[in-house]
């Protein structure tokens, strides 16, 4: 085996996610929705030619550690030769998707006739159609009321669009001309990416470049399996909930670490349900590369060989592990943030020293329907201490990356405004390190409006650590044009009326540490 020098691995390590990142600015700087080019509500990446991820933008983490399987989908159907210039898309979760609003573009790259590689992204689109405006409504049972289904298929080809894939998702949607708009910058973002690759495959030469991508995929593998070890062998298990109405859903986990190797095990945990907080396998296999790289070593390459020595088994028609035909739109955005906690508390007892306390555990989705507009949001809330500092406020945690839309952008292209947006003061826990604050947004509609919500942590406060209280959960009310106030249930889609306004309070973040060891801490140093 050819080596390949220290210097060499890291600067091919930035140039990957150099392409990455470039294909992440194109498609926002080219997205027609707020949603996109506001928020950043996307994600891109880049593969070896087997589909093993080279190299990610520090996007969304729920995206990026389920794209490969995007990817693998897109192998599987063509079971073949793929022609240059072809661009394939999918978002169904049952077929290398998440949820329906994810749609990812996937585009070979070629040298000549050489196929070096992949370059992918994914983008929720504000709408895919379905039974409520923004395609999560919450009473949904079943994936086809949710919106267009999109199992892996031709998109494209020569950078035009394929009419058997554009005229359906495009009659599925409430938005047609926002949805052909960022499907262009999606199309755009991976020519952008597949420019870049080549030119970095062809500065090293296409048997160089095929070494230095394979011995960068065995480093991630080596520094993963090496702060592995660094832990304790042995079984740590963890259990938290989803609220769903009354009721309590459990999701347990255990976190076998057997020197460089990995193991979660979510038996116990909830069957799936006929609602729409079911997770796919691969939501969830998301969810644990991300807690174990906060957990073992947040600098290791996030490439395909650091997550070879993970090792995940989830009870088939789960609510980690779901099986068609049920719904699925929550479980991508409310229970893969329980996913993560459950996988953080039970790597707590093996990390401690680099483990936070619970975050606020939701996203606050946000779906309104208006005047022939969709808008999409979430909201951000409190981090958990961490064994090193408070925890940030007014921020988005977990598995989601994403930025709060500005009022004057929200004010431009929708009929309704922001009436409050500011910090919500006491809501963090306490702790020699205290979680971060959560939100308040208030929302007053100027026209009809169909609001879906989908939040957690509305009956169950995110946790706090070693000794540290627990952050505030969240509220939604629905406040009416005439003043009477109705707290809504976390899960609910409803129509509001001229005037009315929406409040929704986010969760603060749980504490770590006592909060007598502040104290403490304080009295010694004014020597006391």
């Amino acid at each position: 085996m050819v080596s390949v020098d220290a210097v060499t691995l890291e600067v091919a390590r930035n140039r990957f996610a150099a392409v990455a990142e470039e294909m992440g600015v194109v498609l926002r700087r080219t997205a027609y929705s707020p949603n996109i080019k506001e928020r950043a509500d996307c994600s891109a990446a880049i593969f070896v030619p087997s589909g093993e991820m080279l190299a990610q933008a520090e996007h969304i983490p729920v995206h990026l550690g389920s794209m490969p399987a995007s990817v693998a989908a897109v192998l599987d159907l063509l079971g073949g030769e793929v022609a240059p210039g072809v661009q394939f898309a999918v978002n169904d979760p049952f077929h290398g998707g998440t949820h329906l609003n994810d749609l990812t573009l996937v585009r070979p790259v070629y040298l000549g006739r050489t196929l070096v590689g992949w370059a992918a992204n994914r983008a929720h689109h504000a709408d895919v159609g379905g039974e409520a405006p923004g395609s999560m409504p919450a009473h949904a049972t079943r994936l086809d009321q949710e919106g267009c289904v999109v199992a892996p298929v031709v998109a494209a080809r020569d950078g035009e669009w394929d009419p058997g894939f554009l005229d359906r998702f495009l009659e599925a949607t409430r938005t047609p001309d926002e949805r052909i708009g960022d499907l262009s910058a999606q199309l755009g973002a991976n020519e952008a990416g597949a420019a870049r690759f080549l030119e970095a495959v062809g500065a090293a030469g296409p048997s160089r470049h095929d070494e230095v991508a394979a011995a960068l995929l065995d480093y991630g593998e080596a520094r993963m399996r090496a702060a592995l070890e660094a832990l304790p062998d042995g079984e740590h298990r963890f259990e938290d909930v989803m609220e769903w109405g009354d009721d309590d859903l459990p999701v347990r986990v255990a976190v076998t670490i057997d020197g460089g190797d990995l193991t979660a095990d979510f038996e116990g945990t909830s069957p799936q349900i006929d609602g729409n907080i079911n997770a796919v396998e691969a939501v969830t296999r998301s969810c644990l590369y991300y807690a174990v790289r906060v957990a073992a070593d947040p600098t290791i390459p996030a490439n395909g060989g650091c997550y070879r020595p993970l090792r995940l088994r989830v009870p088939p028609g789960s609510l980690v592990g779901a099986s068609p035909p049920v719904a699925v739109a929550a479980g991508n955005v409310e229970t893969s943030q329980r996913i993560a906690d459950t996988l953080l508390g039970a790597l707590a007892a093996a990390a401690p020293g680099r483990v936070p306390a619970a975050s606020q555990g939701t996203m606050n989705n946000v779906l309104i329907g208006s005047g022939g507009t969709v808008y999409y949001e979430t909201v951000a809330g409190g981090e958990g201490g961490t064994p090193h500092r408070p925890g940030q406020s007014g921020i988005h945690t977990g598995m989601t990356n994403t930025r709060n839309t500005p009022i004057e952008s929200v004010e431009t292209h929708y009929p309704f405004r922001i009436t409050a947006t500011h910090l919500r003061q006491g809501s963090g826990g306490t702790g020699l390190h205290p979680g971060g604050e959560g939100m308040v947004r208030e929302i007053e509609f100027l026209e009809q409006a169909t609001v879906s919500l989908m939040g957690e942590r509305r009956r169950h406060r995110p946790w706090g650590l070693h000794g540290g209280g627990p952050g505030a959960n969240g509220e939604d009310w629905w406040i009416r044009a005439g003043g009477a106030a109705e707290r809504l249930p976390g899960k609910v889609t409803f129509e509001a009326g001229p005037g009315d306004r929406l409040r929704v309070l986010t969760p603060g973040g749980g504490g770590w540490g006592r909060p007598t060891q502040a104290r403490r801490a304080t009295t010694r140093r004014d020597g006391a």
